[in-house]
């Protein structure tokens, strides 16, 4: 039946009785087939393609439990509604173990049946069209809010909204919504942009602002120390927040989540946003209390994170936790890695444990440079794959095992997230002029306003100047930098790629989440 809205096998030795309920389901638009036995059915399923089948368990000769084995057999994916006189537990567990996907208890009537059959077979067609339908509806309403005078916290939820988008297109990709989504969230990024732009140094000079990277300390981590308990900071290095939200079911099978967020500085780059975590300090502060780093700065050092350790120290003590002990490590690699998971059970005995793991970041950078994970990260939807495949599978899962069974409250955030660029912008620089993709800094840097916010006196944004008509250029939207000699070469190398640093979303809204052990 070409129409039909699916072919069911099923398989009872007293079909005959079923006439009812058969002729119920054929009226409802289903095409069926019939067995008496075991292995007609397995011979069926051979033969035939189905979508579905209904399997009844108490069968003289080759019973269902049997009988489902064979036919899974055959074909592992097969969806299977096993139907049963009995409700013995050992059987519920050996059908469920076996992957049936319903159990009926006898006797059932045939708008059970039907039930049944519809829940398997049409669920996710279903579910796809209740996703365009609400999406249609919230795409009208975030278009709207846009015209609103939002806050950072009204930035923040309507982020979370779209970000909650992205992750259910995931699941139902044929709704083909999936590049008006993507659209809307570049609308949403340029009005981001200017909003960035109008309150972002007024920020800087007062208390009242949302949590930016230097407050981190403050507002998460002081009131647990405050109430003499020990807590774990985790910094993933370039984590977004839709793949936070991505490993968000990992993690609550582990913990108690309290999601909020920060926001990244500018640049949003691990050398201001990371050390300001650390630190406390806004970048200008860090380089005058610590003059080696603004060496490393100046200098274009090749790592510009070096005192992390000596700036988390340093904060802690003026907070007034001098008595606190602290140990801190930085993890690039899965060997380093599978070294402090041995050791995790000794490092307990700390107050305060800080990990910074580089892992996402790394993922970033070696995706615009390798092949294979071009392939593999082609998109935020391969991306988020890849880092939920990572904490599922990596030590990084059985540290987290580990901290929640211990008395450590754990604080899991980033410096800074990610944008997949696709604009190349050239910007004329000298070779003073630093070598970042999505903003620059050296003496007398340009580009045009509409693709990059232009800071011409870094003081205004807290940033370090390093000698006379010395800028920065920070990226919008997703526009990448590029030097007029070998352009085509960058261009082949960074397009589609992610990186950070610029003004997006994505880059500068970093989730906090705040975890006590179950």
């Amino acid at each position: 039946m070409q129409d039909s809205r699916g072919h069911i096998l099923w398989v009872d030795d007293e079909i005959h009785h079923l006439k009812p309920h058969i002729l119920f389901l054929e009226d409802k638009g289903y095409s069926l087939t019939q067995a008496t036995n075991g292995n007609d059915a397995v011979a069926l399923s051979q033969k035939k393609q189905f979508d579905l089948i209904l399997l009844d368990q108490s069968m003289p000769g080759m019973d269902g439990l049997e009988t489902l084995k064979s036919i899974k057999d055959i074909r592992e994916s097969m969806p299977i509604i096993m139907i049963t006189k009995t409700e013995d537990e050992w059987l519920m567990d050996e059908a469920i173990t076996s992957q049936v996907e319903q159990f009926l208890i006898k006797p059932v009537n045939p708008s059970q049946i039907f039930m049944a059959c519809k829940q398997v077979l049409e669920q996710t067609r279903l579910r796809e069209e209740r996703a365009t339908s609400d999406y249609l509806k919230d795409f009208q309403d975030i278009n709207d809010c846009l015209q609103d005078d939002l806050s950072c916290q009204d930035w923040w939820e309507l982020y979370n909204r779209l970000v909650k988008w992205q992750l259910k297109f995931d699941e139902y990709r044929d709704t083909g919504l999936g590049n008006i989504l993507i659209e809307q969230v570049q609308t949403c990024n340029r009005e981001f942009s200017h909003f960035i732009e109008q309150n972002f140094i007024s920020w800087l000079s007062t208390e009242n602002r949302p949590v930016l990277s230097p407050d981190l300390f403050s507002h998460f981590i002081k009131p647990t120390l405050e109430g003499n308990n020990k807590i774990c900071l985790i910094v993933v290095d370039c984590l977004r927040h839709d793949q936070f939200m991505a490993i968000l079911p990992i993690l609550e099978t582990f913990f108690k989540v309290d999601l909020s967020f920060q926001v990244s500085l500018l640049p949003s780059a691990t050398p201001y946003s990371r050390n300001a975590i650390f630190s406390g300090l806004f970048p200008d502060q860090m380089v005058k209390k610590y003059p080696e780093q603004e060496k490393l700065m100046s200098g274009h050092a090749s790592s510009l994170n070096r005192f992390e350790n000596t700036f988390l120290v340093d904060q802690v003590k003026r907070h007034g936790f001098k008595d606190k002990t602290i140990h801190y490590h930085k993890i690039w690699a899965v060997e380093e890695g599978r070294k402090f998971q041995n050791k995790i059970q000794d490092l307990l005995q700390a107050d305060i444990l800080a990990l910074v793991v580089n892992f996402v970041d790394m993922l970033a950078h070696s995706s615009s440079q390798t092949d294979v994970l071009k392939e593999m990260v082609p998109d935020e939807a391969g991306y988020r794959t890849a880092v939920h495949s990572w904490i599922e599978h990596s030590w990084f899962n059985q540290v987290l095992k580990v901290l929640s069974e211990s008395d450590f409250t754990v604080v899991i955030t980033s410096d800074h997230g990610s944008i997949r660029v696709q604009k190349d912008v050239m910007v004329a620089a000298d070779r003073e002029a630093s070598s970042g993709v999505r903003y620059k800094y050296g003496r007398n840097l340009n580009a045009k306003s509409r693709n990059a916010l232009i800071i011409k006196d870094p003081e205004q944004y807290r940033l370090p100047s390093f000698g006379a008509q010395f800028n920065y250029l920070i990226a919008k939207d997703d526009v990448y930098f590029v030097y007029p000699n070998e352009a085509h070469k960058y261009r082949a190398r960074l397009k589609n790629s992610f990186q950070h640093g610029g003004i997006s979303m994505e880059e500068l809204l970093v989730p906090v989440a705040v975890m006590k052990g179950l």
